[in-house]
């Protein structure tokens, strides 16, 4: 097994042969480039690579075009003879394999579902996803307070809608404990969940949950798993879900992945395209964030390299940190593109056989200009480079195929069907229902009171005796202490019944929930 993937080589006009080493290969990398320039080939042959040295490899299907990686290339493919020249030009021995491949789909339709819990989602990234102002990012971060001090488990939308209901109807009570909660910002969070229901990104969220060894695996030949997420309608869903849930994935790597420091080679890399979306309209405590997390999460063994068709799309502080480039060509139209391209130039170390610039201009399609680290990671001198042909099939399969490799992947039994165990909605709703039991035995209580006081007023008045000579009956003191109780029963728990009540939508609810719940903020 090589120390090194092969990504291109040269003939007359270009440079060396290139390649990436993959004991510098988590010091995350850049593939840039006009839209067709050749960035998904680059994306799949170096995806390949990573593989063949048993590392494992995520990266979303953004077109359907990487789905092809799972099949071998053919000699019958259109492109064979251009390959085959290619391959001859840059001393390449072409042998077409597959590769092994998981595919994942946050609709469970063209992959394995793969999923996350609210809880795990956080609020912050949350709320980017759900475009929430800071007010309203301020409520809900006291509704996952709030579960947390309750331990009421936020697991799927429903747990929080339901939440987010309770705090509505009682919203003076919280804001007394957690600081100001106002309904207004509650119906627009309420609405902005509606619209991300409507998106489909309900199946996004509950169990059972990705585990992140499951993207960490090799087949029976030590080759890394190649986990392709479906993101063709993802995108059309919402660009903003898509980035939201990739950070997501790379934040819990970040967080439950230990240290390891300086591996022979990555435990896992991590392609993101269309990394642009990822940093539009972000404030500056998501960007924070991603620039935390590629800093420090290379010593975990994990590789980030983002895809994007200008470089300017990635914030100089994240920018600094990509060591291994590909650079294809960018197109210089307007003023813009031209500083664009400039400044895409002076952030390779030059070659003083020719100017950067140029060449970033000029390189033809499947051409690029790299510079990749070299011992003790300093920077390679820019290369022009003729990008090898891949082995794998270049683009999409068909669905026949698709469906026997997700057959035989072995994720089915463990992802495929949804888990609704005991969370926050469930626990609400017992608390309701105990609530409901305990006032209907209160009203019993009182109607047995109230009937045991009349026949004893009508047993008084047959025999004669005195009444209303302010002497307490023991029916009487029953009902006063059953009506002392009910009267402290009337709490924030009382409220929680009936709001709770009216989100089931049940007459029954409806007609007996009010009386005594305890409060979820303590014991009395």
């Amino acid at each position: 097994m090589s120390d090194a993937i092969f990504v291109g080589g040269g003939g007359e006009g270009y440079g060396a042969a290139q390649t990436l080493l993959l004991k510098y290969g988590n010091r995350h990398g850049l593939i840039a480039g006009a839209t067709g320039t050749g960035k998904t080939v680059t994306l799949q042959i170096l995806a390949e690579g990573f593989s063949a040295a048993g590392v494992p490899v995520f990266m979303a299907d953004v077109k359907g075009d990487l789905a092809g990686i799972a099949v071998a290339g053919s000699p019958e493919h259109k492109l064979h003879d251009a390959f085959t020249k290619r391959a001859a030009i840059i001393g390449l021995d072409l042998q077409y394999q597959a590769f092994p491949v998981t595919f994942w789909d946050l609709f469970g339709e063209q992959g394995h579902p793969i999923r996350a819990t609210v809880a795990e989602m956080g609020p912050l990234l949350l709320s980017r996803l759900l475009e929430l102002t800071e007010p309203q990012e301020g409520v809900l971060n006291v509704a996952f307070r709030l579960a947390d001090e309750e331990e009421l488990p936020l697991l799927d939308l429903k747990d929080l809608q339901a939440l987010l209901t309770f705090i509505a109807e009682n919203d003076s009570e919280i804001s007394r404990r957690y600081g100001l909660v106002s309904s207004s910002s509650i119906g627009a969070i309420q609405r902005r969940l509606l619209v991300l229901e409507n998106q489909g990104a309900a199946r996004m969220f509950g169990e059972p949950a990705l585990q992140l060894s499951d993207l960490m695996r090799t087949d029976a030949q030590g080759r890394g798993m190649v986990n392709l997420l479906a993101a063709d309608k993802l995108m059309n869903s919402g660009p903003r879900l898509y980035a939201t849930f990739l950070l997501w994935l790379l934040s819990e790597l970040f967080e439950e992945l230990p240290e390891v420091g300086d591996p022979d080679k990555p435990k896992l890399v991590f392609f993101f395209d269309e990394a642009h979306l990822l940093f539009n309209d972000a404030p500056k405590a998501l960007v924070s964030k991603v620039e935390q997390v590629a800093r420090l999460i290379r010593s975990k063994g994990v590789g980030v390299y983002f895809i994007t068709q200008n470089p300017a799309d990635v914030p100089d502080m994240i920018l600094g940190q990509l060591g291994n480039r590909v650079q294809h060509a960018l197109r210089a139209f307007t003023a813009k593109d031209q500083k664009d391209l400039r400044l895409a130039a002076e952030t390779y170390r030059p070659n003083p056989r020719f100017a950067i610039e140029d060449a970033i201009r000029d390189v033809g399609t499947g051409e690029a200009v790299t510079s990749f680290l070299e011992a003790k990671g300093i920077p390679g001198i820019a290369e022009r480079t003729l990008v090898r042909p891949p082995s794998s099939q270049l683009g999409p399969i068909d669905a026949a195929v698709r469906a026997q490799l997700m057959a035989a992947s072995g994720m089915g039994a463990k992802y495929d069907t949804a888990i609704d165990r005991d969370s926050a909605y469930e626990r609400l709703r017992a608390k309701a229902e105990r609530a409901a039991r305990d006032t209907a035995a209160a009203e019993e209580r009182d109607a047995r009171a109230k009937e045991e006081e009349r026949e004893f007023s009508r047993a008084r008045r047959y025999d004669g005796s005195p009444t209303g000579d302010g002497r307490e009956t023991a029916s009487t003191s029953r009902r006063t202490t059953t009506t002392k109780s009910s009267s402290r029963s009337d709490s924030i728990g009382e409220a929680f019944a009936k709001s709770f009540a009216r989100q089931l939508g049940t007459k029954s609810g409806q007609a007996v929930l009010r009386g005594v719940l305890g409060s979820i903020f303590g014991k009395r």
